[in-house]
């Protein structure tokens, strides 16, 4: 700003300097006072443009600067969000918010703050210096200036909510695209390609609708607020030219006045955008703190401990857990107690309720009742990286980050060494796919690993959970994938990694429940029975069903590559 404002000092010394000086020069035909003038002209149109330029450079480093910080900002704090609000919001929503969000306050910084800048300090240098030519002159060419700024005022009150609808828009936008993208192998599996574009067209419309409304305003108001000066001009050219004629002022301080008169059009258009271009970053920078000034439901607590020793030993007690936002209750009143080292089995329907409850140890939720403790501690009296880190979890759903195999592997623990990697990976029964690879573990998987196949994915998950080396280890679904062949052989590895860590495993096939001590039975969210798998087979008709009654599990699905051969 600083910068901007002398540019503009010279700006308005300029005319100035051909008004007083060198109009007055060619009348008094002093033409050593002119060359001097006229030199006077050129080193301050010099010095406009090296302050020009550096204001630039200065303020595309500043708002560079600022976008990087609230970028970096921004994702930290996503990072400590709880789940929830991820399960609450739109991956595009929030991809939206950290890109065109972010860049919508950045040209404001870069380029509208300062234009508005340059603008009042312009026109309140012009202002005094037609005050000092001509005060009755000056109170002429700013008498729309009330009228202005009420205009001003009124273009912000409209615009201010189109702009944020605007942003609005494209965030619904950029999440439809994301969408499809990410769903692309279910739109093509149902041949919807056709829907997902009239989805994606919807979008489109909506946000070309409320830009064109956004558009109206900004077309209406600023060239109204670029037109009512020539109110102004038009009573200072027909005062100041008969007060010429009259001999009241003379031709030098007339032209001098103009000049400045003439100035004063540029820097109130200019303040007509760069309104504009405040408001959307006004709104922008709404949607950007709705997520920067929400403090984590989940966290841990000021000077928490880390998890204390132990072998594993897990409590529950009277836990409930409501999902909020009008969902059921999830669990109800669940007790449970597990010994170090068990390997403990969680069987029920759909929707029981078994991903919930070992979600909490992971402490991704926090009960709504009760409490979960770990060798002795309740969780939320714990910090919690310090017990994720004794927790290792494999869902169905296994994801993969684009990055070579053995990265995915040791992500937990990135000071692993190539031969714990690889023991892992063995363990987990994926060596002999990821050795068969052109680049071994050093090949890049796709996006959420879908150059692999389902059991694939798997098995490098299994291999990653292994690997860290957990207190707790949690198998949720974690072979549904695999075909019965690999299962047999993944089940010896597990065996072993299961050994003296307590382990929980969900699944409904019979060769998956084998590997456990216990059976846990949960139903609507409660636990109904507890027992070995031969004792529940024996009394539960539920159990005999969720299982098949044999080692075959009726839904067992095949591998993919299967499938495809």
């Amino acid at each position: 700003m600083i910068f901007a404002w002398m540019a503009m000092g010279m700006t308005v010394l300029i005319p100035w300097l051909v008004g007083q000086g060198a109009v007055n020069a060619i009348q008094d035909g002093d033409e050593e006072r002119l060359l001097l003038m006229v030199g006077a002209i050129m080193v301050a149109a010099v010095l406009r443009l090296v302050l020009t330029v550096i204001r630039r450079v200065v303020a595309g480093r500043v708002s560079l600067a600022v976008e990087f910080d609230l970028r970096q900002e921004v994702y930290a704090h996503l990072m400590k969000l709880e789940l929830g609000f991820f399960d609450r919001s739109q991956t595009g929503q929030l991809m939206s918010r950290a890109t065109v969000d972010l860049q919508a306050i950045r040209f404001f910084l870069g380029y509208g703050l300062i234009f508005f800048s340059q603008s009042v300090l312009t026109v309140a240098l012009a202002g005094v210096v037609m005050f000092v030519i001509n005060p009755w002159l000056a109170l002429l060419a700013l008498a729309p200036a009330p009228l202005i700024v009420f205009t001003a005022l009124r273009f912000t009150r409209q615009s201010r909510p189109a702009m944020q609808e605007v942003q609005q828009r494209v965030a619904e936008l950029t999440a439809q695209a994301e969408e499809s993208v990410v769903g692309i192998r279910v739109v093509k599996a149902f041949a919807r390609e056709d829907h997902q574009f009239e989805r994606f067209q919807g979008a489109v419309d909506r946000l070309f609708d409320q830009s064109m409304t956004s558009t109206r305003i900004l077309a209406f108001f600023t060239p109204l607020i670029g037109a009512l000066p020539q109110i102004g001009t038009a009573l200072v050219l027909l005062v100041g030219g008969h007060a010429v004629l009259n001999g009241t002022i003379d031709l030098g301080q007339f032209s001098t006045f103009y000049m400045f008169m003439l100035m004063l059009a540029g820097p109130l258009r200019t303040v007509g955008m760069a309104l504009g271009m405040g408001q959307r970053a006004i709104a922008a920078g709404n949607r950007l703190f709705e997520v920067l000034d929400r403090d984590p439901e989940l966290g841990s607590k000021p000077g928490a401990p880390a998890l204390p020793e132990g072998g594993g030993r897990v409590s529950l007690k009277g836990v409930s857990l409501d999902y909020g936002a009008g969902m059921p209750e999830a669990l109800h009143g669940i007790d449970l107690e597990v010994e170090p080292g068990t390997r403990l089995a969680l069987v029920g329907p759909s929707g029981s309720g078994k991903s919930s409850l070992v979600a909490l140890l992971a402490r991704l939720y926090d009960p709504t009742a009760g409490t979960v403790e770990i060798d002795g501690a309740d969780l939320r009296d714990v910090d919690l990286a310090s017990l994720r880190h004794q927790i290792s979890y494999v869902s169905d759903d296994s994801f993969l980050f684009s990055d070579t195999i053995a990265n995915n592997i040791s992500y937990a623990r990135a000071d692993a060494t190539p031969e714990e990697i690889e023991r892992a990976a063995r363990l987990a029964q994926a060596s002999e796919f990821i050795e068969a690879l052109p680049d071994g573990y050093e090949t890049v998987v796709g996006e959420r690993g879908l150059t692999l196949s389902g059991g694939q994915r798997q098995r490098v998950a299994i291999a990653r959970a292994l690997l860290a080396d957990p207190r707790v280890l949690i198998l949720d679904d974690a072979t549904s994938s695999l075909d019965a062949t690999t299962e047999q052989r993944i089940r010896a590895g597990l065996a072993e990694a299961m050994a003296g860590r307590t382990t929980f495993v969900i699944g409904h096939r019979l060769s998956t429940i084998s590997l456990a001590d216990e059976v846990v039975l949960i139903e609507d969210g409660r636990i109904t029975d507890r027992g070995t798998s031969d004792e529940l087979a024996a009394r539960s008709g539920l159990y005999r069903e969720l299982t098949g009654g044999s080692g075959e599990d009726p839904r067992f699905v095949p591998e993919e590559s299967e499938v495809l051969a």
